[in-house]
């Protein structure tokens, strides 16, 4: 079987999951893809039962395929993960695992409309989305298109690249953006990279879409469960580690407080990586997307819902 995509930090999500999880019970893949994990996963814990989740189509008919010999072990959802986990409260759940990033068949796949030379203006994870990029581009008035790119890309010249965007208007393919962005002193590809990926998390509302998977896990996680979420975007990162920060406090009274008054017992868990995981120089030189990787993990140490 050919494979369209090289999973991240694999061996390290592995290691960390061997480390601090029970070896029984269900592992929830909260973005499936092409099943490169959840590959790994089925063979290190035999005793696992596996909930495989994805909002792309394409990528779940390629896993079904993929994991087919532990199909005794294995179920799939295709829905986005934020309301696939709302479907899970109840179950045994020793692991999730949650990988933020397009796969490599997306990133490569013309017709996706996520490369730099695509054709059209798409970038969407879930083709039966209509709203994509081809909206953000064309029919965002001056204020949101600023708000993109300084948010997502933390792009300083952001007035000046909204400007332009405008004046050559309308854009019909990533092409034609790309040639925009030139015109615009953008000639850099490193740093039209930022740009596009700030275009596709706006089309995927794939922050929120973060926070929403936090909130869910937090929601099912019994005691002992264990959450590793791997980020390819600082803004990404952020929200993970702060979110453990929450988690892990065992005092939530306000800082100003005198003294406590919460009873310094809210502590949801424990963090597992008190810095994020990141890719060894082997695995960026074979897959360079791995350079921005990073992975943290933690341990929910009480019963549902705290």
């Amino acid at each position: 079987m050919n494979i369209p995509h090289i999973p991240v930090l694999l061996n390290e999500t592995i290691d960390l999951f061997k480390r601090h999880m029970n070896p029984k019970g269900y592992f929830v893949d909260c973005t499936l893809g092409f099943g490169g994990h959840s590959e790994a996963v089925l063979e290190n814990f035999p005793e696992i039962k596996l909930i495989g989740i994805d909002q792309d189509k394409d990528a779940l008919s390629f896993a079904k395929k993929r994991l087919e010999k532990y199909s005794d072990r294995v179920q799939f959802i295709n829905k986005r993960a934020s309301e696939a986990l709302k479907e899970l409260k109840g179950l045994d759940i020793s692991g999730v695992l949650a990988d933020i990033g397009v796969s490599s068949y997306q990133l490569d796949n013309k017709e996706r409309g996520f490369t730099f030379d695509a054709d059209t203006l798409d970038m969407r994870m879930n083709k039966d989305q209509k709203f994509s990029a081809y909206d953000v581009v064309n029919f965002y008035d001056r204020n949101q298109l600023e708000e993109v790119l300084k948010k997502y890309a933390e792009e300083r010249q952001f007035r000046k690249i909204a400007d332009f965007i405008i004046k050559h208007r309308p854009l019909n393919s990533n092409r034609e953006l790309a040639d925009v962005l030139h015109k615009a002193g953008i000639k850099d590809k490193k740093r039209m990279a930022p740009i596009f990926q700030a275009i596709r998390i706006e089309v995927n509302n794939e922050l929120k879409e973060l926070e929403n998977i936090l909130n869910n896990v937090e929601n099912i996680a019994k005691n002992g469960t264990i959450l590793g979420i791997i980020t390819f975007h600082s803004l990404e990162d952020r929200i993970v580690k702060n979110r453990f920060k929450e988690w892990a406090r065992k005092c939530i009274c306000p800082t100003e407080a005198f003294k406590c008054e919460c009873g310094g017992n809210n502590q949801k868990g424990v963090i597992l990586t008190k810095k994020p995981i990141v890719a060894s120089k082997e695995e960026i030189k074979n897959n360079p997307r791995s350079r921005s990787a990073k992975l943290r993990g933690f341990k929910f140490t009480k019963g549902e819902n705290g």
